[in-house]
């Protein structure tokens, strides 16, 4: 696990970007998760947050709302993909379909989703747990539990 300090430049800013994006989702009445994908060179190609809610789409998760943003791209090899959260399956298999080849996780704390399978197929993951991130999800679980439960396709215990 790494300090965002110890983040490069172009992941610090990532993950700042990824934050203004769940953020955003909050704001809207959404989930507060956000996604950037980032060139091989540290740009930005695409950002988002997840939509599930203000869409009516459960498709739209911020790693998803990220990717289309960025548009058609002849490879992704060598992109970064750095979301808030520790992306759940579907999106783990964004990574993994898609070839992306770094996966930068603001908190695994609240949820811990496919970082390590992506990470036993050759993904490279770097794990933050930003309190930020984890203060920000933590407070949405905590007044928003049936939402929350829903985002992660499980029923309230």
């Amino acid at each position: 696990m790494r300090s965002v300090e110890d983040l490069s430049p172009s992941d610090r800013h990532g993950l700042e970007a990824a934050l203004e994006e769940a953020r955003a989702g909050l704001a809207e009445g959404g989930v507060p998760i956000g996604a950037v994908l980032l060139s091989a060179e540290g740009e930005v190609l695409g950002r988002g947050h997840n939509r599930r809610v203000q869409d009516q789409d459960p498709s739209v998760h911020a790693e998803t709302d990220a990717f289309r943003a960025a548009g058609r791209q002849p490879h992704y090899r060598g992109t970064t993909m750095v979301t808030t959260l520790s992306p759940c399956w579907y999106c783990s298999g964004l990574v993994r379909q898609f070839g992306i080849s770094r996966l930068v996780v603001g908190e695994s704390k609240n949820f811990t989703g496919g970082h390590d399978w992506v990470a036993e197929h050759g993904v490279e993951v770097i794990v933050v747990d930003d309190e930020r991130c984890v203060e920000l999800m933590s407070g949405f679980i905590a007044e928003h539990p049936s939402l929350w439960h829903e985002d992660i396709g499980q029923e309230l215990p």
